[in-house]
Order: structure tokens, then sequence, then C-alpha cells
């Protein structure tokens, strides 16, 4: 006889094979991109294929299905991010605004500390945590070398920085454009619910950083005249194409702030400013931009999709839903308190991609199972439950900055400073830093 799982809040979860099925695969292909021995876009595109081939998730539902496939809107909106990027990235743009940023403090490592912290926020709210880290860490290694200090304070400020301005906005770390995506959400319902409170963590974060990195950043008067000296205008390679870029890029984000209104998804936003991009670029031949773009992220999130889509259908995400109900009593206050913190704590050790990928259908599945009677947007929007998204959002992005390894503009900074050869330096000091 099958086992059933029965609570107050809902109905009994049927727990056949296929429930422990696909299970195995979930939690093994998890096990396995946690542990980083494959690469996690080769487990997600296996445990995919095996929820496939079982049937477990028939293939007109991990391509077409709503509730159960990938989300193609979450798919198109970073395609379409990455190709902007990637057309921006040669113009110098990015190697300008540092220049700017460490002439604008005078020279005075602590200054500039301060400015890059808050360029990389801004930025990342605007494009991506990741590609703002990977654009700005070059030239905060070279300021560094000039004024003749550790690097390490600046990265960690940076990559911490960028994790914070992330948080910010639609568009500015993956879990956001996945908890967009899930809960219907559009730009300016993360500008009014998440932006202040971001601004309000930024400064505290900042006079964190001041205390911690102040008394270690002193250096002679005469090697602030290099910083000074340097010309941020040599850092323009096609100052034509930069401005096209930041034509772009004001009418994407433009429509990213009334997408609501007219009633587009943030990827036909994207997707038109990719194109416009690409066509007032003169590339007669893309094949070169669209080689930059990050495939392997886009098929893990593919695969990590039809993943979720498995278990959501087998009943594992109502499973937990229902556990969670019944550690909180159904109450929202506790529930977001307690998706908050876990999720903080989660995200300082596992990709908080994956671990948001599995949180969506469970939130969506736990307000069903508080109010059956209601569908859709009605049920996605109600007021108690919003509180829960914010919380998902906050806890998974920012919970990143615990740890060296929590987030991937964090591994970005630790591969720079080993082949600096201060892999040991940068462990040691970022724990430190947020303890402090």
């Amino acid at each position: 006889m099958e086992h059933q799982a029965v609570t107050a809040f809902g109905n009994a979860v049927n727990m056949g094979p296929a429930f422990w099925t696909a299970t195995v695969i979930f939690l093994t292909a998890y096990g396995i991109i946690i542990s980083e021995k494959i690469h996690k876009t080769i487990i997600a595109i296996v445990g995919a294929g095996l929820m496939l081939t079982l049937k477990i998730l028939e293939q007109h539902e991990a391509f077409n299905s709503e509730a159960l496939g990938i989300d193609w809107n979450v798919i198109f909106l970073l395609i379409s991010m990455m190709i902007i990027i990637n057309l921006m990235r040669p113009t110098g743009f990015f190697e300008y605004i540092a220049i700017k940023s460490a002439k604008l403090g005078r020279g005075e490592p602590m200054r500039i500390m301060i400015i890059f912290a808050v360029v990389t926020a801004v930025l990342s709210a605007l494009l991506d945590n990741v590609t703002t880290v990977l654009l700005l860490a070059p030239v905060t290694l070279l300021i560094a070398d000039a004024l003749e200090i550790d690097p390490i304070p600046f990265l960690i400020a940076e990559a911490m920085a960028s994790n914070v301005g992330g948080t910010a906005t639609l568009i500015g770390d993956p879990p956001n454009i996945m908890i967009a995506s899930k809960a219907q959400l559009n730009f300016m319902d993360f500008i009014y619910n998440l932006t202040p409170a971001i601004i309000v963590t930024m400064v505290v974060f900042l006079v964190i950083i001041k205390l911690v990195f102040a008394k270690k950043l002193n250096v002679r008067p005469e090697l602030k005249t290099r910083v000074m000296a340097m010309n941020e205008k040599e850092a323009i390679k096609d100052p034509l194409m930069l401005k096209k870029s930041l034509f772009v890029l004001f009418l994407v984000i433009t429509g990213f702030v009334f997408h609501g209104t007219f009633h587009y998804e943030p990827a036909t936003v994207a997707l038109m400013g990719a194109g416009l991009l690409l066509l007032l670029s003169g590339t007669h031949e893309p094949h070169e931009v669209l080689s930059e773009v990050e495939w392997p992220t886009i098929f893990f999130f593919m695969g990590l999709f039809i993943l979720v889509g498995g278990v959501v259908k087998v009943g594992l995400i109502k499973w937990m839903s229902l556990k969670v109900l019944a550690l909180t009593q159904g109450n929202m206050f506790s529930t977001s308190m307690l998706i908050m913190w876990f999720s903080a704590f989660t995200s300082a050790f596992v990709d908080n991609i994956p671990y948001v990928a599995t949180m969506n259908p469970l939130v969506a599945d736990m307000a069903h199972q508080i109010w059956p009677h209601l569908q859709g947007i009605a049920l996605l929007h109600k007021p108690e439950l919003m509180p829960v998204w914010w919380s998902l959002a906050l806890g998974s992005c920012l919970g990143g900055n615990g740890t060296a390894i929590g987030a991937s503009a964090n591994v970005i900074v630790v591969g720079m400073a080993e082949r600096r050869a201060e892999k040991s330096a940068l462990s040691a000091s970022w724990p430190t830093a947020c303890r402090s």
C-alpha cells in the first residue's frame, strides 16, 4: 500500500513510486550540484533528461506548461540582458566609471572603496551583479597596484556591495528574476518594496566597511598622484557605440519601469532592447556576440526548471509546503521570518539559484493550501502572502554575503585573488568582515 502524508492544511500527498523516483533524482542532482564535483549544468541537464525519459514529466509539460515547465520569461530575459552587456563591454564604459570614481576619491583609499562600493551596487541593480564585478574588479586591481595597497578589502567590499545592490531590483540578481516571474511581480514592485530596505542596508554596510578597513588603508601622498594622473577618457574605446549602448539601456530600463502599465513581460522589453542594440551596432554577423552569451548558465536554468517541475508534479513540493505550514501554524509573519532566515543561512553555503527554483513553487503551493478558493494573481498577490515573497528575495540574495562561496560574485573575487596568490588572505578576511 502506498504511504500518504496528511496534514490539517490540505489533501494527502500520494507517495507512490513516481514520488520517490523523482525525489531521488532531485536530491541526487542537488547534492552533486552543491558538491561541485561535476559542472552544475551537466547535472541539471542529466537530471532533466531523467525526469523526461522516465515520464515523470512529459515533454509537452516541460516545454509548454506554465506551472511545471521551463520559465521562458526568465530564460529570454537573461539571454537578452547578456547580449546588451556583451555589446557594451568593449566600449570601455566600465573602466571609465572605475577610474573616474577613483579620481573622485582624490586618491584616498577609504573614499575610493566607498565610492566603488556605491558604484558597484548601483550598476548591479541596473545590470547584474556578476557582470558588474567581472568588469570592475580588474580596474580595482589596477588602482590598488597604483596605490601599493592590498586589493583584498576592495574586492570584498565590491562583491558584497554587488549582492546588496542586486537585491534592489527585478533584474539585479537571477533569484529576483525568478521570483518576479513566478509571483507575477513587476519592476516597480521591487523598487517600492525592496529598494528602501536595500538603501538602509547599504548605508549600514558602508559604515561597517569603514570601521573594519579604515586603519588598514593608508598610503603615501606621492602614490595618490598616480591615481589622479590617470586619464579616464582613454578608457573609452568606442565612443559612438557607447552612446548607442547607453541610449538602448535607457530605453530598456524605462521599459522595465512601465512594463506593468503596458502589460509587457520583462523578457519582451529586454529582447526588443537586445535586438535594437544589435541592429544599431552594425554587426553583420552576430555570431561573436551570441557566442559570448553564458549558454552553460542558460541551460543550467532550463534543466533546473524541469527538475523542479518533476518534483512539483509528484507532490514533493506540496509535502514540503505542508511541513512549513505545520511548523508555523499558517501564521504569515512567522512564515516570512522562517523563510527569510532559512534562505539567508542556506544561501550562504548553497547556490541561491537552485534554492529559489525550489522555494518558488513551495511558496505558491503553501498559499494554495491556505487560500484554496483563490487562483492566479489573486492568490499570488494576496496581501498576507506578499511579505513571504519579499522575505525570500531578501534572504536568498543577501545571504550570499555570509561566506566566500555564498554568491557567484564572491567566487569571482576569490578566483582573482587565487591568481594573485592571495586566496588564503581573502578566505580568512571574509568571515571577519561579515561578523563585524
